[in-house]
């Protein structure tokens, strides 16, 4: 089993359940600490090769995924697996798309659909789910 994120690490978001999942831009560094066990990369091109297990989901930036169905597998086993690993969700700037995931992370931790935007936005970044669509996608997610 692999240690969790430290809750305090820049980009941790914690879940009412008590999981840790680490949000950031790809535009930036890569922080400093730990590597994540397992990623989902939300671009509309093909992420660079990490040295973690990831998966790509094609998302063009400030829209939805190209693929919802497997966009919300994604979301599933990212939210399952970040009970035990460290979880990384990840777009280019941090914000929309990785926003959008992590409220969909919230719905699937017990937070209301009405209420999620604004959980991630009060607990991850002020400027998470950047658009009117964005903010649909997460009142709409199973």
């Amino acid at each position: 089993m692999t240690a969790a994120w430290e809750p305090t690490m820049a980009g941790v978001l914690r879940l009412p359940s008590g999981r840790l999942v680490r949000g950031r831009g790809l535009s930036r560094p890569l922080p400093h600490g730990p590597q994540p066990t397992f990623a989902l990369y939300l671009l509309g091109h093909r992420p660079p090769p990490v040295a973690w297990e990831s998966r790509w989901l094609r998302w063009p930036d400030f829209w939805l995924p190209s693929d919802r169905a497997t966009t919300a597998d994604a979301l599933r086993e990212a939210w399952a697996r970040a009970e035990a690993e460290r979880i990384e969700i990840a777009c280019a700037g941090g914000h929309g798309r990785t926003g959008t995931a992590l409220a969909c992370l919230a719905v699937l931790d017990g937070v209301s659909h009405r209420e999620a935007v604004a959980y991630v936005r009060e607990h991850y970044a002020p400027r998470a789910v950047e658009t009117p669509w964005q903010r649909r996608f997460v009142s709409r997610f199973q």
